[in-house]
């Protein structure tokens, strides 16, 4: 009997390690990926991590792999986990060589996937609506129903919380994005949920009525995925973020997709998110005919005329600029404008001017070249001129929006604008002028997001 039983043990010892048995997790090695000059992202879609803007793949997730993908030298294949609580077993499974999706390294992942190095630092915030004074700190969620998503870190913590003694209601959703409960927030459909702070920051001017009312966590940090063998795709992974954190890649990354999300007047705010509601659909198909016909996205441009008019086609300023876009009588003259109040007239003028300056930057990158065409539209092409000419004397890139930035202000000194050749410039006003039309154009833009699914690039 023994004999038999030794025999079974061998067979089964023989089946377990044949060929497309093994138990062991499945991954590709980093020497394949190089070989096949692809590799496979898993990742979310949604507004942080990974979509469509424009028949663009966009998104920080997003960026952050194609930057990898390039530094490896290979192509990056984008896979869409359908549910959050797929993406770790599609990583153990082999259906990805990692995730990036803005996943909080915590000690439970950690038993199942390796995690790179944290390369951004969030807490889990208490979401409330601004009226909800009642609701301060985590001892106040007691009794309250909190609505999150399933297999998240918010019900990691949040059952911590529980078992600290704190009775929570904790209502989870099998499938549904932060960006959505905040939104149900703001409604007042739900009074609480949970959510990381950056995606806090972000949603803050999309739904201003919902607010951060406390942290409930310490600092965590938010870290890519491997599976638990794949250490030389792990190791590659932190090499590259040490590199980017380096040579500003990082920062050229995260400020395009975070730049400027501190900067929040709730007031301001709830009047664009109203206007766009009640004004902007008499002048949206004006705006949009303009901006097709000049090659700017209409999103953009709408977010202009709100900066410079609210929408009012009377509007006046104390300089002397008038109408949707505020030109002044002598640059519509030179465009053709024959009558500035006429909202046709006034956009079609507008938005020709900014076609002008833009082109006249047409040497340089595209972001910088609509930044210092809007500089430009705002103090006029003369300071623009002259800010250049002290990038160049401080040796800083003169075709640089980040060097204007640092330029554009030191015009206000007798110190500099004495040698200018357009003198005095208030260079501040350029600077928040195009920091508040992209807080607007963001907010216009969530309209034309697509979600898709696979691709490769």
């Amino acid at each position: 009997m023994n004999l038999i039983k030794k025999i079974i043990v061998l067979l089964f010892l023989f089946l377990l390690f044949l060929p497309g048995c093994e138990k062991a997790p499945k991954f590709n090695t980093l020497d394949y990926i190089l070989e096949a000059g692809e590799i496979t992202v898993i990742t979310r879609n949604n507004a942080h991590c990974y979509y469509f803007y424009r028949d663009q793949a966009m998104g920080f997730e997003y960026d952050l792999a194609k930057a990898f993908a390039d530094y490896l030298g290979v192509k990056l294949k984008v896979k869409i986990a359908e549910k959050w609580e797929e993406m770790i077993p599609d990583i153990i499974n082999g259906k990805g060589d990692f995730i990036a999706a803005s996943m909080t390294i915590t000690p439970k992942r950690q038993n199942q996937v390796a995690f790179s190095d944290g390369y951004m630092a969030v807490q889990q915030h208490i979401i409330v609506h601004r009226n909800n004074l009642k609701i301060k700190s985590a001892d106040d969620l007691a009794g309250k129903t909190v609505y999150i998503r399933k297999g998240t870190s918010y019900q990691e913590r949040l059952e911590e919380l529980k078992e600290e003694g704190i009775d929570i209601i904790i209502k989870l959703h099998e499938d549904i994005a932060t960006e959505e409960l905040i939104r149900q927030v703001a409604d007042e459909d739900i009074e609480v949920t949970i959510a990381d702070s950056n995606i806090a920051l972000l949603n803050r001017r999309y739904y201003p009525k919902a607010i951060s009312a406390a942290p409930i966590s310490e600092k965590e940090y938010l870290g890519w995925a491997v599976n638990l063998r794949a250490e030389k795709i792990l190791k590659r992974i932190n090499s590259f973020f040490k590199e980017i954190h380096t040579n500003g890649k990082y920062a050229e990354i995260h400020n395009k997709y975070y730049a400027n999300v501190d900067i929040f007047d709730y007031v301001d705010l709830r009047i664009f998110h109203k206007r766009i509601k009640t004004r902007l659909p008499r002048y949206k198909p004006l705006i949009k005919e303009a901006a097709f016909r000049h090659d700017f996205d209409w999103r953009l441009i709408a977010a202009q005329v709100y900066q410079e008019s609210h929408f009012n086609p009377r509007a006046k300023s104390h300089a002397g600029a008038y109408g949707l876009m505020q030109l002044t009588f002598s640059t519509a003259k030179s465009l053709g404008v024959k009558n500035i109040f006429n909202p046709l007239q006034n956009i079609n003028g507008g938005v020709k001017h900014l076609r002008n300056l833009y082109n006249h930057f047409n040497k340089i990158d595209d972001s910088d070249s609509l930044f210092i065409a809007l500089a430009a539209y705002n103090v006029g092409q003369g300071h623009i001129f002259d800010a250049r000419n002290l990038a160049k004397k401080m040796n800083l890139n003169p075709n640089k929006w980040s060097s204007l930035e640092q330029t554009l202000p030191l015009l206000r000194y007798r110190k500099y604008y004495k040698n200018a050749t357009y003198g005095y410039c208030r260079g501040r006003e350029p600077i928040k002028y195009i920091k508040q039309i992209m807080i607007y154009y963001d907010i216009l833009k969530r309209q034309g997001i697509e979600y898709k699914t696979d691709a490769v690039s």
